[in-house]
């Protein structure tokens, strides 16, 4: 039987750039069983070398992912959108504390490490209109601009979001933005 050990793991797990992972990443790194890694895993969030993000997703202490990043593993499928697209982009001039994020699925909140993750249902034919984006050194998906008002006015047509004045219309382009609207009136 193999024997995992923290500081393997460690280079491992940097070398491979995973800085998310499962137990089941363990077990292929390492050909150990499922109750082995799952052990390992435990054992090592007690220590305070791994920190959990949720059941089954760990990651090191020393080595973690952006906020961003976070977000797009946390809650699978989704990329950040509204109030945090928004503000990347310049959008809003307001700081935002809270990460947003849209998915097909139900509605959900986390907290991770004392910051908030906050995921909204969206019309699966709305789930598009998002790109891969080097942020943080780590690739992310993250509503363009467009699409970020887009997801961001549907919410307040729900009454589930209240209208910014400040929102910044002229840095997008109206035409990309009226099509994505349109996703959500289908």
């Amino acid at each position: 039987m193999k024997k995992l050990n923290l500081h393997k793991a460690e280079e491992q797990l940097v070398s491979s750039g995973l800085k998310l992972f499962t137990a089941s990443d363990l077990m292929v790194m390492f050909g150990v069983e499922k109750r082995a890694a799952g052990a390992f895993i435990s054992y090592n969030v007690k220590k305070g070398a791994f920190l959990r993000f949720k059941a089954g997703l760990f990651g090191l202490k020393n080595n973690l992912p952006s906020e961003y990043a976070i977000a797009n593993r946390l809650y699978f499928p989704s990329y950040i959108s509204l109030d945090t697209a928004l503000s990347y982009y310049s959008l809003i001039p307001e700081t935002v504390y809270t990460i947003t994020s849209v998915t097909p699925k139900p509605t959900r909140e986390f907290e991770v490490n004392g910051r908030a993750f906050d995921y909204r249902r969206i019309k699966k034919q709305a789930f598009t209109g998002y790109i891969p984006k080097e942020i943080h050194g780590e690739t992310v998906y993250i509503a363009t601009p467009e699409k970020a008002v887009a997801d961001f006015l549907y919410f307040v047509s729900l009454g589930k979001r209240k209208y910014n004045d400040r929102l910044k219309f002229d840095k997008i382009d109206s035409s990309q933005l009226r099509k994505h609207q349109d996703l959500f009136k289908k």
